[in-house]
């Protein structure tokens, strides 16, 4: 897999520079600089056809919009991931938070219960099979 991603990121620095040399030989055109210019946009056409054929290997792959707005934005996208993860620790202990409340909340609830309806309480902890209260 990482060696699709190796030869897509090849081809995109191959195209880039590309690109940058084009920029230089337009902001200084000169008409003896004709050729040059005509081989810079052929190896363009040919770039991106070099990318297209990377798109058709990494069809299955998606990559969630917000890491393009990291990206717009200026942003690291592995800033995303951290995040993502950051959100999903908070979450996670969130969570647990409640679930420890009401694990809490079921032993004093039993707890107060066994005390009012003692005989019903014994028959709940038979059906359900939960230890007394300690």
């Amino acid at each position: 897999m990482a060696e699709k991603f190796d030869n897509l990121e090849e081809h995109l620095e191959k195209f880039v520079e590309n690109i940058r040399q084009l920029g230089i030989i337009v902001s200084d055109f000169q008409p003896s600089s004709q050729a040059g210019l005509n081989q810079k946009l052929n190896f363009m056409i040919t770039g991106l056809q070099d990318v297209d054929k990377c798109r058709q290997q990494l069809h299955d792959i998606n990559v969630p919009l917000e890491v393009f707005e990291y990206i717009d934005q200026g942003r690291n996208p592995q800033l995303y991931t951290k995040e993502c993860l950051e959100r999903a620790l908070a979450k996670n202990e969130q969570v647990k938070g409640k679930i420890d409340t009401m694990k809490k909340f079921k032993s004093l609830l039993i707890l107060e219960l066994s005390k009012v309806f003692p005989e019903e309480m014994i028959k709940y902890k038979a059906i359900h099979g939960d230890d007394p209260p300690s």
